[in-house]
């Protein structure tokens, strides 16, 4: 596009959509693997993929062929029938993880939502007149109102009060506060094994232990957002299993999909039980074009050798950025990474010189960098992005 057409696109998105983003000044035309492309025909290395969404790249060919075929044949008759790739992929869902039932959502977000109705209901049943869900402070579990109330710093806005109630913080990997918080009114400890949207925390094995601990001794259940970290993020198929404990609930989203929307709330045999006709419910959730899709996504990601090389090339990638002037940590786990800058440097004015550059990355907190390339990154690309980063840093110093 010209920068004349371009100047009418942003034009009327300033007319038109609701002003909840700031978008960076490019428009995407075209996306294959790793890279995008602008309307100009600039080429982007992709280490964002859509905030984890495009996790086997960018038109993975049986992703678009499984979306394509079945969008020919049947592309909705509702939750009232049946349709094989949603029971097709409820089944691996569950046999891949916790073995109970599946919920079919269209978010993250509606994800939480049912294990916030699970939760809740099962507490009710333990004789609990007042259920209550701990999470921890700088969690991201997304922007409906049971989710954002589950998310202690944007439940902080007063303009959007009042919040649910039932919910309570402590601080981030606290295992003394969360033993503390969980009683006999706890229904569920809900917590991000590696917090994403934070800038890439990590949990300790013993605050995640002490939560399996509270959660069993209170009876309450234990939940793990996975929308970001599952899906292969982390070099297994679900984070929970590079971790010492097994949860109740399961929630994912983002990269199920390969770029299509649909989340999914996995229960243990037990958990998976509580929901009866009529306590929940989506529309569109576990359509036969995205359910398929989603198929063809497990079918590239749930490979032990693509798993292998999610951690091989996340180690090359956390090593290679260690090694520049100007990066003080690299956290997160595989190919989900948060680069910790040192004093001084502008984490968003660099990120932009980045796109500047032809590398998409992005900026969740100050002075941090989040990575999250698509699983299918090559050794090259990963080298390649490195090398600009540091290129970046350079010229930043050089100021």
């Amino acid at each position: 596009m010209s920068a004349t057409g371009f100047a009418e696109l942003q034009a009327l998105e300033e007319r038109y959509l609701m002003r909840t983003y700031k978008r960076a000044p490019v428009e995407f035309v075209r996306g294959e693997g790793t890279l995008l492309w602008d309307a100009e025909g600039k080429e982007y290395l992709d280490f964002l993929a859509g905030i984890s969404v495009c996790s086997v790249g960018h038109c993975h060919p049986a992703v678009v062929e499984a979306a394509r075929e079945q969008a020919g044949r049947l592309m909705h008759v509702s939750n009232l029938f049946y349709t094989e790739p949603m029971v097709r992929l409820a089944e691996r869902l569950s046999e891949s993880s916790l073995g109970g039932r599946v919920f079919f959502s269209n978010s993250g977000a509606e994800a939480n939502e049912c294990a916030i109705k699970i939760a809740r209901k099962h507490a009710h049943r333990r004789g609990v007149e007042k259920p209550e869900i701990v999470s921890f402070e700088r969690d991201f579990h997304g922007r409906t109102y049971g989710a954002l109330s589950a998310t202690p710093k944007l439940a902080e806005n007063p303009a959007l009060a009042p919040m649910l109630p039932g919910f309570r913080a402590v601080p981030f990997d606290d295992s003394a506060a969360l033993r503390e918080a969980v009683g006999e009114s706890t229904a569920a400890v809900l917590i991000e094994p590696i917090q994403g949207e934070a800038g890439i925390y990590p949990l300790g094995e013993e605050t995640l232990l002490a939560a399996r601990q509270a959660c069993d001794e209170a009876g309450a259940l234990l939940i793990f957002d996975e929308i970001q970290t599952g899906v292969g993020r982390t070099g297994s198929l679900w984070a929970y299993e590079q971790t010492p404990v097994r949860p109740d609930l399961l929630t994912s989203a983002k990269a199920l999909g390969g770029g299509l929307p649909i989340g999914a709330c996995v229960a243990t045999p037990t958990a998976g039980e509580v929901l009866e006709p009529g306590d929940h419910g989506s529309t569109f959730a576990g359509g036969p074009v995205v359910a398929a899709a989603t198929l063809a996504v497990l079918g590239i990601v749930d490979d032990a050798a693509l798993l292998r090389q999610v951690r091989e090339h996340g180690a090359v990638l956390r090593e290679a950025l260690l090694a520049l002037d100007g990066v003080e940590e690299v956290r997160g786990r595989g190919l989900m990474l948060g680069v910790g800058l040192a004093d001084g440097i502008d984490a968003a004015a660099l990120g932009a010189d980045l796109l500047e550059r032809g590398l998409i990355v992005n900026v969740p907190e100050p002075g941090t960098l989040r990575l999250l390339p698509p699983l299918t990154v090559d050794v090259a690309q990963v080298e390649r992005a490195a090398a600009l980063i540091a290129a970046a840093l350079l010229s930043f110093r050089a100021r």
